[in-house]
């Protein structure tokens, strides 16, 4: 027998499991039942496409046994089962780097926490919420010898090789004196119908009833044995929609996402001709923890004739889709159809764009509450699929939402079609990390005086190199503020004007900022600040933030241009002002100020905030 110590992380798991969660016990049940399902479904791909693992007559089943005399209950099954080393990386290591990101997403709030158990799939750990100590009997199929894990949950498990006939795996678990309502009928059959009645293979339950044999003084009491289907074991997603309500397509949902929430949305599609397929997708109300981390769990399997052939294939559905969950079930691919034939298959592919499309039309549809949820949760990534996705770029911009200048919440690109001016077919917007400074930035104040729309892009990283791309939205073109003219009422030859008048003034600041600005000129897009800073929409380097994004490298700095308010009083005075040293002084600070009203950090921060005491201590 040899002794184990559990990794760190799954030591802290388990410590939650027996000293927090006890809201929700019940989803051990559910974990388990899950794990059986998925380790069937895995030996029944192998039977079917692998000489080496057929077996006359076997049928994938599921076995709970409840035993009041010993106070356990046992969960089985005949599905793959696991070796030595199995056990030691399933149970007694977690190599996703997921049961950190577990600990660290606990809210303290139980209920939630047990939701989260088995998105992070760390699900059997949930048996220490009612176990006193737990084996795990098992045998890997095409292998002879069988396994026992067992722990009571401290820091450490034993494993020993033991006798076993069948493949697949057995869980004993001896429950807590006070968690023995486990051990009757009703409560854990209603339990596997709240959670597993649509898991495919038949779910028996074993138990002991009293019977009663004779009347009167005759009358003799005896324990039976009985035994009972307790789910419906269909795949639910092979009825008919007529047949289903929506309470089973959500209890249907609850399986698949190893929690008690509703689904945002569902949609139901059977396509039958050329190519015969059905799928079922659900569009969760919270975004997976996983949403941003490049080791995303799929959350989409994959099944042939109702056979489950994978749940780890990230090719099923456009990655900026990695939220949907579901079933796609096709009736063309062949049973043994491998992982890199997949990636290449002609069949699956139409099968992706043909999803891809329902399941966008279906996010279209949602209404109101719903769908502000979705913005909330997944705008981020539905701006991804408008730079990646090419062929439903027009559905994707119906979708995204911004938030605007002038419109409270959130705005579509249609919204700010339906305000905007007819004749010029221009969306403006601007971009930044922080939406209180861009609603205060310098180069917004012509557009408010105009009553013009702006749309705030505040998902820096992302807007700078989707929106660029987007190009037109049904023929209006998207211009960012900062690199085009702003609206304005003088004429061309009054703007000329006024640019000759201080040209002496905007050329003695660029020989004070030296290469620090590309250029400084004068502008009529302030209204009451006298300086901000544009980029220049010529400049080769301005259009490439995203390839040095698809890189991973920084944005090489290009030079700003400084715009000064020739209408500003300090702009005017600085026009009259000769002493040298405080004309660079003022020439400096008119930079920094506008950008950090832009966001953007001084070179010398120090040197600002002495410039600025300096000419504080000359105005007193």
């Amino acid at each position: 027998m040899a002794k184990h110590q559990f990794q760190t992380e799954i030591g802290q798991l388990l410590k939650l499991m027996t000293h927090s969660l006890y809201s929700n016990k019940e989803i051990f049940i559910r974990e388990l039942v899950s794990n059986s399902s998925d380790a069937i479904d895995k030996f029944n791909y192998l039977q079917l496409t692998d000489e080496n693992f057929k077996e006359d007559n076997w049928t994938g089943k599921i076995n709970v046994n409840l035993d009041e005399a010993d106070g356990s209950l046992t969960i089985g099954d005949n599905g793959l089962g696991m070796n030595e080393d199995d056990l030691i990386n399933h149970l007694g290591t977690i190599a996703k780097s997921g049961t950190k990101s577990f600990v660290e997403s606990l809210t303290g709030d139980a209920k939630k926490d047990s939701n989260l158990i088995g998105q992070f799939g760390v699900g059997f750990y949930s048996v220490f919420m009612v176990a006193d100590k737990v084996d795990v009997i098992t045998k890997k199929a095409g292998e002879d010898q069988a396994y026992m894990f067992s722990t009571d949950g401290t820091g450490e498990f034993e494993i020993k090789p033991v006798t076993k006939e069948e493949h697949g795996t057995v869980v004993y678990i001896k429950l807590k004196e006070e968690e023995k309502e486990f051990l009757s009928k009703w409560r854990t059959q209603e339990v596997i119908k709240k959670y597993s009645n649509h898991i495919a293979y038949p779910i028996m339950m074993h138990f002991s009833e009293d019977e009663t044999t004779g009347e009167g003084d005759d009358a003799v009491t005896t324990k039976v044995k009985k035994s009972e289907q307790a789910n419906a074991a269909t795949a639910l997603w092979t009825l008919s929609k007529s047949e289903l309500k929506k309470d089973d397509y959500i209890e249907f949902y609850k399986t698949l996402s190893h929690g008690d929430d509703e689904p945002l949305t569902y949609l139901h599609n059977k396509v039958e001709g050329a190519q015969e397929f059905t799928t079922l997708f659900y569009i969760p109300k919270t975004a997976p923890m996983d949403l941003y981390r490049a080791d995303y769990q799929s959350a989409v399997k994959l099944y042939v004739k109702r056979v489950f052939i994978t749940d780890d294939d990230k090719e099923l559905l456009p990655t900026y889709l990695r939220f949907v969950k579901g079933i796609i079930d096709s009736e063309d691919l062949p049973l043994n159809v491998s992982r890199e034939i997949l990636q290449e298959n002609r069949i699956l592919a139409n099968i992706k764009q043909n999803a891809t499309k329902k399941i966008l039309q279906a996010i279209k549809k949602l209404k109101d509450e719903d769908a502000t949820t979705f913005t909330e949760q997944y705008n981020k990534v539905i701006k991804e699929g408008i730079f990646q996705d090419h062929t439903n770029k027009e559905l994707l911009l119906e979708i995204v939402k911004y938030k605007s200048s002038t419109e409270d919440g959130m705005v579509s690109l249609d919204d700010y079609i339906s305000r905007g001016d007819s004749e010029k077919k221009e969306i403006y917007y601007i971009t930044g990390e922080d939406e209180k400074v861009l609603r205060n930035s310098p180069l917004l104040e012509a557009y408010k005086k105009a009553n013009i729309e702006v749309l705030i892009l505040d998902d820096k990283e992302i807007d700078e190199i989707v929106t660029p791309s987007i190009g037109t939205f049904k023929e209006w073109a998207l211009k960012d503020i900062t690199t085009i003219d702003a609206p304005d009422s003088k004429t061309e030859e009054e703007k000329e004007e006024i640019s000759k008048e201080f040209k002496s003034l905007t050329d003695r600041i660029k020989e004070a900022l030296g290469e620090e600005v590309k250029e400084v000129k004068t502008t009529s897009r302030l209204t009451s600040s006298p300086s901000c800073v544009v980029k220049d929409a010529n400049d080769p380097m301005a259009g490439m933030a995203h390839m040095f994004a698809q890189m991973g490298q920084e944005m090489p700095e290009t030079p700003l241009i400084l715009e000064v308010n020739p209408e500003h009083a300090m702009i005017q005075k600085l026009d009259k002002l000769e002493d040298a040293t405080r004309f660079a002084d003022m020439a400096w600070i008119l930079l920094d100020s506008a950008k950090l009203s832009e966001g953007i950090e001084p070179k010398d921060k120090s040197a600002f905030a002495s410039r600025i005491a300096k000419v504080a201590t000359e105005a007193l």
